[in-house]
């Protein structure tokens, strides 16, 4: 008969812990290090360093370009009225005249018509200014005795407090720092155009030699994208400006028209002003219409006044729903908000000249964007001056 078996004294059987032991912890499973960044909030957290390190590098370049904005405004403008004057260019060297002499005339062309467009705004305000300061001064007689016998009367006490606050703060010290701000601000306004002028010729003259340097260390596909931007860019501009000025003359000439049919004082100088500021969408030509509507208030009463509002609200809407579509094509044009949102930025960061350049800006980069991340990029120059890809420069 066999006999049962027994561990021995100092042997354990499988599964039982010997009295007064404790079983080690199993050891816990080391993730790999990318395995922080692999889950759903890891790659959010990814995303979102990559946003704000782009929005930085943007900040960052802001304000470096804010810093030397007396260079940056110049050459802007002076790739947009080359991008505009462009095509003349070419016409004129595809007659047979140099790449030189072509520059020259349309340079030339381009600076008689700015200053003969100064000169005539400069002796038409001359010619009317003594009319307008009188009728300005009956107008504010009237204004004040309504304001004493109005519904709402006010006391001629009250009216010459506000006069005196309004002397004080024209002597006043904030004032006169203005006026001295103001004369650094006319500083670099002639010298900034002084630099344009210059930056626009060349410009010009060797607009395609300058762009293919820039574009000598890419090649194959790259190439041919940048490529394509340029030509983008400048289609982009020419039309934005050519069809920008369009649609200003008509605002111009249909309000001026009737601002002389009313025999509103200074329609010229007016009409001219509304077409400068048409470069201005969604506010500028209602600012110089509500300019006009003053001017007319002033000088012929409220009723004409009322009649100009109304003529530059028929105009805004004509413009708006029918010349802007027509003329300046669906590829040019730009959703509201993004208009509104370019001009706030524009504005604060440099004035009346960062309100025209925002859009026109805001255009080209919405354009480039396209054409970046388009598969085809179609190379094909739209300018005839620039040279075929993988040349060199000359």
């Amino acid at each position: 008969m066999s006999r049962a078996t027994h561990p021995a004294p100092n042997e354990e059987t499988p599964g039982e812990e010997a009295p007064g032991e404790v079983t080690p912890a199993k050891p816990r499973e080391r993730k790999p290090p990318g395995a922080l960044w692999a889950d759903g909030l890891g790659r959010v957290g990814i995303r979102s360093a990559q946003v704000l390190l782009i929005l930085a590098v943007a900040v960052a370049s802001v304000y470096a370009l804010m810093q030397i904005k007396l260079l940056v405004i110049p050459v802007l403008i002076a790739l947009i009225l080359a991008a505009a004057i462009g095509p003349f260019v070419n016409v004129l060297r595809r007659r047979g005249l140099p790449g030189a002499a072509a520059t020259g005339v349309a340079f030339v062309a381009l600076l008689l018509l700015l200053a003969g467009v100064g000169t005539v705004i400069y002796f038409s305000v001359r010619s009317q200014w003594a009319e307008l300061a009188q009728q300005a001064s009956s107008g504010l007689d009237e204004l004040e005795q309504f304001l004493l016998t109005g519904p709402v009367p006010i006391d001629r006490e009250q009216l010459d407090q506000a006069r005196e606050g309004i002397i004080q703060f024209a002597t006043s010290s904030q004032v006169r720092s203005g006026a001295i701000t103001g004369l650094s601000v006319v500083t670099e306004f002639l010298a900034g155009s002084a630099l344009m002028v210059v930056i626009l010729f060349f410009f010009l003259k060797d607009g395609a030699k300058i762009w293919n340097f820039f574009l000598r260390p890419f090649s194959g596909q790259r190439e041919a994208k940048l490529r394509r931007v340029g030509s983008r860019t400048l289609e982009v501009l020419g039309g934005y400006v050519r069809g920008t000025a369009i649609v200003a003359l008509v605002d111009a000439v249909a309000i001026g028209a009737a601002l002389l049919i009313l025999q509103v004082p200074l329609a010229f100088p007016l009409a001219i002003i509304i077409f400068m500021t048409a470069f201005i969408p969604l506010v500028g030509a209602t600012v110089a219409g509500i300019l006009a509507a003053l001017v007319a208030l002033v000088a012929n009463g409220p009723v004409v006044a009322l009649i100009v509002v109304a003529v530059v609200i028929a105009v805004n809407q004509l413009e708006g729903d029918l010349l802007q579509p027509i003329v300046m094509g669906k590829s040019l044009q730009l959703h509201a908000l993004v208009i509104l949102m370019a001009l706030t930025a524009g504005t604060i960061l440099a004035g009346i000249i960062g309100a025209v350049l925002s859009v026109p800006m805001a255009a080209v980069i919405w354009a480039v964007i396209q054409v970046w991340t388009a598969e085809d990029p179609n190379p094909e120059d739209m300018n005839p001056d620039l040279r075929p890809p993988n040349s060199q420069l000359a």
